[in-house]
């Protein structure tokens, strides 16, 4: 007979625990430990398998095309994906309450359907008639689409052998459960265990699954960590509630990199593409106001030209405020020691706030020179012209270092209608090449806060 054991497990990072504890040892936070029953089955004797049910091949007989991707008709989905859907993949898509979630993979579920596609959207927050209200609103009605109000693991199972679908859509994996364990949906071992189960059927019929993720305060992934670990591809949907973009970050993916991004905008009917962000980011910038700076930042292969400001002001505080929104805080501290000690500026006094206007998240040091030009800008009250672009890595020493991919960085400000690029003097070789902007090379900090303003 199977022995039931009771452990304690934290709810934020799945530490298994004989006891209760106040504080989990493993991620830190408080008060996360929940009574849970385990059965311990007995581990039975099998002998050797006569023959393997998959034989070994060799990874050169292996024949596998790009083609055979299925494309979602939506591009910036695809190019977080790296080019598609592949066939038999778990994809896990996390982010905030409210962000959207729910939307895009309603969106998805039609755009793959439109294709000829069997999809199956398995919801476990909505009941049949409000799926159908939002698909009314979103347009999302088309008849390869078939819906189920299900949370029960193994009813699920049965609903996808019985449609056998190309596509299998979870919302969300926090609301499914399976019968034969004791503990409530959500918890840990339900997660883990009902993840795993999917991912087992994904492989086995090569249906492709896309689960949608709740997250914690923290904005990490609900549940036990290894839930990132059994899927194949991991996306963050990113923004802030009160702002009409989202951002589509893949932080894990077997099939492609995890470098790109997709940005949309929430509108009434939706969320829509964003095809040219840089133009979208740009088109609110005040003019002739110091402290405002255009980089452009590269996420995977895409140039995206932002806003990067600064204000400076006298502080009344014993120790001066310093804010970062966007930008790396360290990064951030570093480049105004910099500017204190190697451009003899007076920062020590001031509160100093940062932001990257539109919401995006910089995290190369790329944005180091366009950051103290614009710190040094609000300092002086000088405003940098509007048709220049700013980029550069600074070191510790003043110097200004070269970045990667400076031409497609400076081709879209050209493209854009900018005049001036501030770069590097070591990008100067791969910098000659562009035709349609004036290049300024530049080798230390007070050389470039000099010829910026």
């Amino acid at each position: 007979m199977p022995k039931t054991e009771i452990r304690f497990l934290c709810q934020n990072c799945g530490y298994d625990s004989p006891r209760w504890l106040g504080k989990c040892p493993g991620c830190g936070e408080w008060n996360t430990f929940a009574e849970e029953k385990v059965v311990q089955a007995k581990k039975p004797k099998s002998p050797l398998a006569k023959e393997p049910a998959c034989k070994p091949s060799a990874i050169t007989e292996i024949r596998f095309s790009e083609e055979e991707r299925s494309s979602t008709s939506i591009s910036e989905l695809d190019r977080v994906l790296g080019g598609g859907v592949v066939s038999g993949s778990v994809v896990l898509v996390a982010g905030e309450p409210g962000i959207g979630k729910s939307t895009i993979m309603l969106q998805i579920a039609e755009a793959l359907s439109g294709g000829g596609s069997k999809v199956l959207y398995v919801s476990g927050e909505e009941s049949l008639k409000q799926l159908r209200l939002r698909a009314g609103r979103l347009g999302t009605l088309s008849k390869n689409l078939n819906v189920v109000p299900e949370t029960d693991l193994f009813q699920i199972e049965s609903s996808i052998k019985s449609v056998s679908p190309g596509f299998v859509i979870i919302d969300s994996i926090q609301t499914v459960s399976r019968g034969d364990l004791p503990s409530a949906p959500g918890s840990v071992s339900q997660v883990r265990e009902c993840a795993s189960y999917l991912v087992s059927i994904a492989k086995s019929t090569g249906t492709t699954i896309f689960i949608v993720g709740h997250v914690t305060k923290e904005g990490s992934i609900a549940g036990p960590r290894v839930l990132e670990h059994m899927v194949d591809t991991v996306l963050y949907f990113e923004g802030e509630r009160h702002k009409q973009f989202r951002i589509l970050r893949g932080v894990k993916n077997r099939f492609g990199s995890t470098n790109e991004i997709g940005i949309f905008e929430m509108t009434e009917s939706g969320l829509k593409e964003v095809k040219n962000p840089s133009e979208i980011f740009l088109s609110e910038r005040p003019e002739s106001v110091s402290g405002s700076v255009i980089t452009a930042a590269l996420e995977g292969t895409r140039p995206i030209l932002v806003e990067v400001q600064a204000l400076v002001s006298p502080t009344t505080l014993q120790i001066p405020r310093r804010t970062v929104t966007g930008l790396d805080y360290n990064r951030a501290s570093i480049t105004i020691a910099v500017l204190e000690r190697r451009a003899g500026l007076k920062l020590g006094a001031k509160d100093i706030y940062i932001n990257v206007a539109g919401g995006v998240k910089i995290s190369e040091p790329a944005s180091d020179l366009p950051l103290a030009v614009s710190i040094a800008s609000c300092n002086r009250d000088v405003p940098v012209k509007s048709d220049t672009m700013i980029v550069g890595e600074i070191g510790l020493g003043g110097e200004i270092r070269a970045v990667n991919h400076i031409v497609p960085r400076v081709k879209e400000a050209a493209k854009l209608g900018f005049r001036r690029a501030l770069i590097p003097s070591g990008n100067s070789k791969e910098a000659s090449r562009i035709k349609g902007i004036d290049i300024v090379l530049v080798s230390g900090i007070a050389e470039a806060l000099k010829l910026a303003l």
